[in-house]
């Protein structure tokens, strides 16, 4: 019976993966014929010849034109989501968690992921980023030229046609040329900040280490709309028709509603300015909401056949965003606070037996009693093995919201519960730490805090059988003595994970003091641990649909898309197509727009909240909520404060700080400290101050050695 079983699930096993393989080309094929049409869509050969025909082929009473744009643009990159999301499912299936069985299948592609670019505004740049940005770069001059190249043909008789200047009208056609081009940007500026993406993870990214295409593609967006509504004005200024400022078009094109657009995108813009962002994110953050009224204006200019263009990238971005509202509905079970004397906290969550990430993943913490609207990322400390019951992060008081939450922690009178609610985690499964034979992690203050996942996974893997590990040389960077308690971190505060030693891990810490040349006796702060009491309506932290979560973001995907079709359908079979003929030129754009914009809403909601509930009822496991450091009031700690290191003299060393070698008054010669490295293989891992980050980039680039291999890890505090 064994032997047929391990048999049927070998040949499962190659099936899967050979389902996977086609997938994969598949996903392929339908992206190279995407890319083929941006290419070819400036030209005349596609808008006399190719679109003509397929339009002729699509137009129906039911989609009217915009079926051959949905057909085009949208259809591919959906059904792409849908098939990378499958894949996931069968990648989750197959690997069984075995997340290092993906690290080495691009080794022959390090150096292409190795810093070619350390220096300037756009901060590390590997040799893939550079060449992708070239060569949408090239698009975006291609799709410029191309246009203007056909517009321009015809600019002199349009200009006797209309009486104007031919320069007038050249300027017109680039300023029509720069808008169009906009577009491209708008297709790709959503897929970075979609957190739960399948096509980001299928791809090996996540939203977090996305966020700088964000940024890119934005400043290029707004630059080009910027250019596209100034020269409009200019060229109305200039031929006598600055009125075409407040004309709103019953069909066509809407100038007020692209003015609108554009003054929102302004405003965003100018809220993204580094010295904005820094010092007032509370502006940053609130400004960022009107994307809201940056698309539906958009949409409104254009009208929605048009907007199909650019449709997929926030249609996938608004299905994550609903998931994401109906998870953090959810009230999460905080077990504890550590409150560390270098005013920073951690808080541990009960988490889900069944929910597993990678180190480094992220979530987004809600504290109601604090603001209601804002959300704040932080890295995950703990690791899915070692606290299979719990998940950690570590927040360190650094603005009014951190502040806030300190304050209210490390009170003298601490509280007995705190709601909470939690997005995420996000992050890759994909990890390759343990192929290093060294393993350099190197951080500047709070940038630790990514580290002490990737120390306690390492740490399980030690203790588990068979298991090989890299040596570990943690160089962590503080301004002051009492920061060295972030170390301490490492060693977790959940009871279950007292059963994995240490000691297993071959761990050296180099712990330096920046700004003092010897300790502060004079601060007698202890960590202090604080437990709070079980409510029944809180639950544990786990995925927002469940253990098969990319399954079912494949079935929302295409039947939330299937819904929005019949919708629109049977809108533009009995409403529409009675009144406009499919000619476009007499039912208004802004009621088209609107409903189909409400379709949307609605196919989106109905059939992700169905699959939210439907997942919640398979999945009632509130029951570990009551037994998770509640079990046994006799051992565990009570409601209150009290000595955390009690709790750690129970672990194999009571405490970290008494092993590492602290250096007082110095920052560490990274340089000279790598050179003295040695392995076959030597991983190096940044987490912390841009300076520091460029800095060791610049080291790791300037080495001539194919051993060393450089990775800049993002991390949230």
């Amino acid at each position: 019976m064994n032997s047929e079983s391990e048999m049927s699930g070998g040949v499962s096993g190659k099936m899967k993966k050979y389902l996977q393989k086609g997938i994969w080309w598949f996903s392929l094929f339908i992206f190279v014929g995407y890319v083929m049409v941006w290419i070819l869509r400036p030209t005349n050969f596609f808008y006399l010849q190719w679109f003509p025909h397929i339009e002729a082929k699509t137009d129906s009473i039911y989609f009217g034109k915009q079926g051959t744009i949905i057909l085009i643009y949208t259809f591919p990159i959906l059904l792409i989501a849908t098939l990378t999301s499958v894949y996931l499912h069968l990648e989750q299936k197959r690997s069984n968690h075995n997340t290092e069985s993906k690290g080495g299948r691009f080794l022959g592609l390090a150096s292409w992921k190795r810093p070619l670019l350390t220096k300037g505004p756009l901060g590390i740049i590997t040799m893939t980023e550079l060449s992708f940005a070239i060569m949408f770069v090239l698009l975006l001059i291609w799709t410029f030229f191309s246009y203007l190249h056909s517009l321009f043909a015809s600019a002199a008789k349009d200009a006797a046609k209309e009486r104007d200047q031919v320069w007038e009208i050249k300027l017109e056609y680039s300023s029509l040329a720069l808008g169009l081009v906009g577009n491209i940007c708008l297709v790709l500026l959503f897929f970075p900040v979609s957190r739960g993406s399948s096509i980001l993870r299928f791809i090996g990214l996540t939203s977090e280490g996305s966020i700088k295409y964000h940024i890119w593609l934005g400043h290029t967006a707004m630059l080009l709309f910027t250019a596209h509504g100034l020269g409009y004005i200019i060229f109305w200024y200039k031929t006598h028709q600055i009125l075409e400022i407040f004309k709103w078009n019953k069909v066509g094109v809407s100038n007020v509603a692209g003015e609108v657009s554009l003054l929102a995108g302004l405003i965003m813009w100018a809220a993204t300015l580094p010295s904005i962002r820094r010092k007032a994110f509370e502006l940053f953050f609130y400004t960022h909401y009107l994307y809201i009224v940056f698309v539906v204006f958009y949409v409104l200019h254009l009208g929605f056949s048009y907007s199909c263009l650019v449709l997929p990238g926030f249609y996938l971005f608004m299905i994550d965003r609903y998931l994401r509202f109906l998870q953090s509905q959810k009230k999460i079970r905080l077990v504890s606070a550590r409150v560390l004397p270098c005013e920073a906290v951690e808080l541990n969550f009960s988490k889900n037996l069944g929910l597993s990430y990678a180190p480094t993943s992220t979530i987004f913490i809600n504290v109601p009693g604090i603001s209601k609207l804002q959300w704040h990322p932080f890295t995950i400390t703990s690791c899915s093995d070692t606290d299979p019951d719990t998940l950690s992060v570590v927040i360190r008081s650094s603005g009014t919201w951190s502040n806030t939450l300190y304050q209210k922690l490390s009170s003298s009178s601490p509280l007995s519960h705190l709601d909470v609610s939690i997005e995420g985690p996000y992050g890759h499964d994909s990890t390759s730490y343990s192929r290093h034979e060294l393993l350099v992690l190197i951080s500047g203050g709070s940038g630790i805090t990514p580290f002490i996942s990737i120390i306690r996974s390492l740490v399980f893997k030690a203790n588990t059988e068979g298991g090989k590990t890299p040596r570990v040389l943690l160089l962590c960077a503080f301004k002051k003595s009492i920061d060295l308690t972030m170390i301490d971190l490492i060693l977790p505060v959940s009871a279950t994970s007292t059963t994995f030693d240490i000691s297993r891990l071959q761990l050296q810490i180099e712990a330096y003091v920046t700004r003092e040349k010897q300790p502060d006796m004079n601060d007698k702060r202890l960590t202090q641990t604080s437990w709070f009491k079980a409510n029944l309506l809180d639950e544990p932290v786990s995925e927002v649909l469940g253990k098969y979560s990319w399954l079912y973001l494949s079935i929302i995907i295409s039947s939330s898309f299937i819904l929005f079709l019949l919708l629109i359908g049977i809108l533009t079979r009995y409403y529409i197509y009675p009144i406009d003929y499919n000619t476009n030129l007499i039912y208004p754009n802004f009621s088209r727009s609107s409903l189909s914009m409400l379709f949307i809403c609605i196919s989106i909601a109905i059939v992700a909240t169905s699959a939210f509930l439907w997942n919640k009822k398979q999945n009632k496991d509130l029951g570990q909520i009551k037994n998770i450091y509640t079990s046994d009031q006799s051992t565990s700690p009570g409601s209150g404060y009290y000595n955390a290191d009690k709790e750690l003299g129970s672990l194999p060393l009571q405490s970290l700080v008494e092993t590492a070698k602290v250096h007082y008054g110095e920052k560490p010669d990274i340089k000279k400290i790598l050179s003295g490295c040695t392995g076959s293989s030597i991983g190096v891992l940044v987490s912390g101050p841009r300076k520091m980050r460029h800095e060791v980039a610049s080291i790791c680039t300037s080495c001539s050695t194919d051993d060393l291999h450089f990775e800049s890890v993002s991390f949230s505090w």
